[in-house]
């Protein structure tokens, strides 16, 4: 017989179970406001409905935090339906059967019309409104206006939350699934409070129909028990009074208690332990305050005429506590721990979590500039380092690591330093409150303030006061605030990094990015043609002479077509570098049609070339003096490309390319040099200058 679970009906099904459980016990409860029930039904339902309201406030005590209990404003509303679904069921019981005696609702109504009160229906009319005075006024009022005053500062305090995540996932404190998790997290806590507000007016208006309900259940008994059943005006008052009664408190105790767990969810305040681990720790944790107590509880069982045992029996045990909570932390100092405390201690090994690793991209500052980084006061710095991430990754073509930003006591209270895997790769001061004036070269006179330099380019500036900002405007000076210092230093120093902030890690990002788009492709090249490692070193090899890599359909069809004659990187480098010529010269002259660059004298040329195939054979490489002689001359010419505002290019024969622009690189890093093989046929390309024509 087969006996597997897909054999089950649907309906069967538990997570079907669970589904409809919701609906069903909604029109089971209005169907007890329409049907007729037999007392033995109502005890069962009444015993339900204390059980359920006890299970609600055990699980208000248990719970961390409100949203442990997010059901908690729908559990209300339909455990106050279903005490109004049991009063109009039992009215219609207490009218029908009443006049037959007290256990005419069921034996539940009767236990609390006659247990309770001692079957006195006056005492029990007392007890009945107490209790809703207290739920009505006390319990229900305060736990609505708490609701009310959360929900508000909830709401009130949701953008600045959201701010604070977004600054955590910028930082890469988070993830994105835990920023996901928080900003939901924070949508719910308003949501909570905002019903709770609501649910509130249920429970107070539940309060206000018992007492109408009661009423309405004594009157309509005397005239249903003098006028349909014969019965004298005595009897009548005693039989329908208690079962009025009875019907009341059975329903009025589980509000009462659902009240006061309400209550408890919305007055406590989240922390890791629950409200007993709370009151104990919080209230009974200080010896002074049970030594003082205990004294004064003593000294007034002492007053004559006032019952000594009850107060000196209880300032005894204030006494005893206060005594064994200041012996506790004695014996910790004299070195006797507790055998879990002592256990815990030795096995506090060093382990792999003890290992940290290194953050890719850091900012560390002093003391006084903490106010700029700080995600509580809308900070304008990590706005502007969220800016340069997505800059970054639109113009270069991936996603740098997060910055990781931490405050550092060892540097000056005005510095910031910015590393790379744990690395300084820069440094500078920078001024809260004033501006930075940039003096570009060409300003017009001199403003007052504090002498430095831009850290970013080595400009020399002046921090000046806010005030006067536009008066070094008008001079010529570049003016920008602190952040803005910051935040560009930090952008020049990642472009600069770009290559080594690429890892495998973004390398197999990139990968899964492109095959959204083209997933035949990437599984066709990498790694059935090419493996990761070369991948990497083509893109590193690219974006070390500032060639974006946004372009990655392009790059990897390249490497298709190229990868089974080669798995050399420089080779596979400069096939690409040809695939991606129009990139690179848009990159550098985005505007003109012509190019002006400079060039090798002819004899240079070949002599560079016979010295490169002299030393790919095991020559001696190139002479010290004409190595001396063309990088003076190449950064000379570079600097004066500069000057008239044109980029600083070289453009070299192939073979040359690859080993001349790694020669220049150290002397002179603005210089791009570029291969024929490289210019797009519809550039036209002039030399405006010729390097080693005195060679």
């Amino acid at each position: 017989m087969n006996t597997n679970a897909t054999s089950l009906p649907v309906w069967a099904n538990q997570e079907n179970l669970k589904g409809i459980t919701g609906p069903a016990l909604i029109i089971l409860i209005m169907a007890m406001m329409i049907l007729p029930l037999p007392p033995f039904l109502l005890d069962l339902l009444f015993t339900f409905n204390i059980a359920l309201s006890i299970m609600v406030l055990l699980v208000s005590l248990y719970s961390l935090k409100p949203l442990d209990f997010a059901s908690f404003p729908t559990v209300l509303l339909m455990s106050t339906l279903m005490r109004l679904s049991l009063n109009v069921a039992s009215t219609r019981v207490v009218l029908m059967e009443g006049h037959t005696g007290p256990d005419a609702a069921g034996k539940v109504i009767e236990a609390f019309g006659h247990f309770l009160v001692g079957g006195n229906y006056a005492i029990g009319i007392v007890v009945f409104v107490i209790l809703v005075v207290i739920n009505f006024v006390v319990i229900t009022k305060g736990a609505g206006r708490i609701a009310e005053v959360s929900a508000r500062f909830a709401l009130d305090a949701m953008p600045g939350k959201q701010m604070a995540i977004d600054a955590d996932l910028n930082a890469g404190q988070i993830g994105e699934e835990e920023a996901r998790r928080r900003r939901a997290q924070i949508s719910q806590e308003a949501n909570f409070f905002g019903s709770m507000d609501g649910a509130s007016k249920f429970v107070r208006g539940d309060a206000v129909a018992g007492i109408i309900i009661m009423l309405i259940n004594v009157i309509g008994g005397l005239v249903v028990g003098v006028l349909q059943h014969d019965l004298d005006f005595a009897t009548a008052a005693h039989n329908y009074t208690l079962l009025a009664i009875g019907d009341g408190l059975v329903a009025q105790i589980p509000a009462l208690i659902i009240s006061t767990a309400a209550g408890m969810v919305v007055s406590r305040v989240s922390t890791d332990e629950d409200l007993g681990e709370q009151v104990v720790n919080q209230l009974f944790s200080k010896p002074q305050v049970l030594l003082l107590t205990g004294g004064i509880v003593g000294g007034m069982g002492l007053i004559p005429g006032m019952p000594h045992f009850a107060f000196l029996l209880l300032a005894s045990l204030l006494l005893g506590g206060a005594h064994m909570l200041k012996k506790a932390p004695v014996a910790v100092e004299a070195g006797i721990l507790p055998l879990a405390e002592a256990t815990t201690l030795s096995s506090q090994e060093a382990s792999w979590d003890d290992v940290t690793p290194v953050d890719v991209l850091g900012l560390e500052v002093g003391y006084r500039l903490i106010q700029m980084v700080d995600k509580f006061h809308d900070s304008e710095l990590l706005k502007r380092i969220m800016g340069i991430r997505k800059k970054f990754a639109h113009e270069i073509g991936f996603l740098p690591s997060p910055v990781h930003i931490r405050d550092n006591l060892e540097l000056k209270p005005n510095a910031y330093r910015i590393t790379l895997k744990g690395v300084e790769i820069g440094c500078g001061e920078a001024q809260p409150g004033m501006m930075l004036a940039i003096n570009p070269g060409r300003v017009l006179g001199v403003i007052p303030g504090i002498s430095t330099q831009d850290p970013a380019f080595g400009l020399p500036a002046v921090w000046i006061e806010p005030a006067l900002r536009e008066q070094a405007q008008s001079l010529g000076y570049t003016v920008a605030d602190s952040s803005t210092v910051v935040a560009t230093h930090l952008n020049h120093l990642i472009q600069i990094h770009a290559a080594e902030l690429l890892g495998r890690h973004e390398v197999q990002q990139l990968l899964d990015h492109l095959a959204k788009s083209a997933p035949k492709l990437v599984e066709d090249v990498v790694p059935k043609m090419l493996p990761l490692s070369v991948l990497q070193k083509v893109l590193h090899n690219l974006l070390e002479e500032a060639v974006h890599i946004r372009d990655m359909r392009t790059i990897i069809e390249t490497l298709a077509d190229n990868a089974a004659q080669t798995q050399d990187p420089a080779l596979l480098t400069s096939a690409v570098r040809i695939a991606l010529g129009r990139a690179i010269t848009q990159q550098l002259f985005p505007s003109a049609t012509e190019m002006q660059v400079l060039a090798l004298n002819p004899g240079l040329e070949r002599l560079l070339l016979q010295v490169m195939q002299a030393d790919s054979s095991g020559g001696a490489g190139i002479e010290p003096g004409l190595a001396d002689t063309l990088m003076r001359e190449t950064a000379s010419a570079a600097e004066r490309q500069e000057q008239i505002g044109l980029p600083p290019v070289m453009l070299v024969p192939a073979q040359l390319r690859t080993q001349l622009s790694r020669f220049l690189r150290r002397t002179v890093p603005q210089l791009k040099v570029l291969s024929h093989a490289e210019i797009p046929d519809s550039r036209k390309i002039r030399v405006a200058m010729m390097i080693g024509s005195g060679a």
